[in-house]
């Protein structure tokens, strides 16, 4: 097929074909006589898991897994995926934790109301959360410095400062090296950042949100961003369901071998 046939199947045009062949998301095409570029439905398949690809991993993952397969690095290629599953089961941990803060903190604001039958009934609930082990999200005992922090999240320590500018990490200092220093209320709200912040937060509102946290002032603006979180991830894991599917067509076209082959 020519370039425009497989670009129209996909929406695209054939200049976007010709580009995704250039940077080695296709394998090359083999060409005609008078040098027009033959595409097979092995292409085709190539374009449909790059697609797939980056709606899961987004496109520079998706690009990175690509050309790994191109120059005969599977186990680059999966590699890179396999990053990819951690970090959503990593964003789905602390999903799962400040949903228990979030829950702590709301049965502590029943607790404090006055003594109704109801509230009564809620502040017992209270007590056996706080005196649960899910009373608080589970983070490392350990204090961390700014880079250990940093290279945990998979940031720079400067964005680290920029958080810490904004409002939205408080750190104390070490009395003796005068060193930021990192403890565990630190590391959730600092997870926590980090996964708003992907999700396209500003910082701003990234600040107020843990504002709420830290002083239980209300928790409603705190679950609209969860929620909308917890879809995007679903969103992302089906993503990632299909783009297996997609690859590992990709992959049986272009003479891998099956698992049960290896």
């Amino acid at each position: 097929m020519r370039p425009s046939d497989l670009a129209r199947g996909h929406g695209l045009s054939a200049q976007a074909v010709r580009n995704y062949e250039r940077d080695g998301f296709l394998p090359p095409a083999e060409r005609t006589a008078s040098g027009y570029r033959i595409y097979t439905e092995v292409h085709a398949a190539a374009l449909d898991a790059y697609r797939s690809l980056v709606a899961a991993y987004g496109h520079a993952t998706g690009g990175r897994i690509m050309t790994a397969l191109h120059r005969g690095g599977l186990d680059d290629a999966l590699t890179a995926i396999d990053r990819g599953h951690g970090q959503l089961l990593r964003d789905r941990d602390t999903l799962d934790a400040v949903r228990k803060a979030m829950h702590h903190l709301a049965a502590r604001d029943l607790a404090a109301r006055p003594d109704t039958a109801r509230d009564l009934a809620a502040r017992d609930i209270a007590a056996d959360l706080a005196a649960g082990p899910s009373a608080a999200p589970a983070v490392d005992g350990a204090v961390l410095s700014i880079g250990e922090l940093a290279h945990r999240l998979g940031v720079t320590p400067a964005t680290v400062r920029n958080w810490e500018g904004a409002g939205i990490l408080t750190p104390a200092r070490d009395q003796a090296t005068g060193h930021r220093v990192f403890r565990a209320d630190d590391i959730r709200d600092a997870e926590l950042a980090h996964l708003l912040r992907r999700g396209g937060y500003p910082l701003d509102h990234i600040a107020t949100v843990l504002r709420q946290v830290r002083t239980a002032g209300g928790t409603a603006s705190l679950a609209d961003a969860l929620d909308g979180w917890q879809r995007r991830l679903t969103t992302q894991g089906l993503a990632m369901l299909d783009a297996a599917a997609r690859l590992g067509h990709y992959l049986g076209l272009t003479g891998h071998p099956r698992p049960e082959q290896i």
